[in-house]
């Protein structure tokens, strides 16, 4: 029989991984707590949740929340990531943090858009540029071609301004002569 916590953290789970852009589980296995610290702190950063959960309460919360293909990944020590704003966040910082610990950190699955998403499909997401960055390059693709017609008609106006100062210097030398 179910304890109220059980059925309670299921709840908290469930409507987390409902409303969650993407989820990211993970292996923390060998992982010292000032280590977890500091990716927490991270995560929280970055507006990420992380929570360290019971394989068979994951299982639960994931079919209630109408999330298949993750159960064959809630085997051994699992923590879950989980975010409501920028679903690149968290494999950014997940992935960085595997890099740095590569014998006790990895990351096991993910799901984003109703897929679930390989190890190494998480790396690919995890090069990608922020949403801030692509922004910025498509402002400045936008902006380059202003600055540059900018330029020539303002080289233009600067040559204008050349042949009308040469032509009223001719004229001045001409009616001095």
């Amino acid at each position: 029989m179910p304890t109220s916590e059980k059925v309670d953290k299921v709840e908290e789970l469930t409507a987390a991984m409902s409303n969650a852009k993407a989820i990211y589980l993970a292996d923390f296995t060998g992982l010292d707590v000032a280590k977890v610290t500091g990716l927490r702190n991270k995560l929280r950063e970055a507006e990420v949740g992380y929570q360290v959960v019971k394989n068979r309460l994951a299982k639960r919360a994931a079919a209630e929340a109408g999330i298949s293909g993750l159960d064959e990944h809630l085997i051994g020590p699992t923590a879950i990531a989980f975010t409501n704003e920028d679903p690149i966040a968290p494999a950014k910082i997940l992935q960085d943090f595997a890099d740095e610990e590569d014998d006790t950190f990895s990351i096991k699955t993910g799901f984003m858009d109703g897929r679930v998403l390989s190890p190494e499909e998480i790396k690919v997401l995890s090069k990608l540029p922020s949403r801030e960055e692509l922004l910025g390059k498509v402002l400045g693709s936008v902006q380059s071609p202003m600055y540059g017609l900018a330029g020539v008609l303002n080289g233009l106006l600067r040559n204008l301004v050349g042949v009308v100062a040469a032509i009223e210097e001719k004229q001045k030398t001409g009616d001095a002569e």
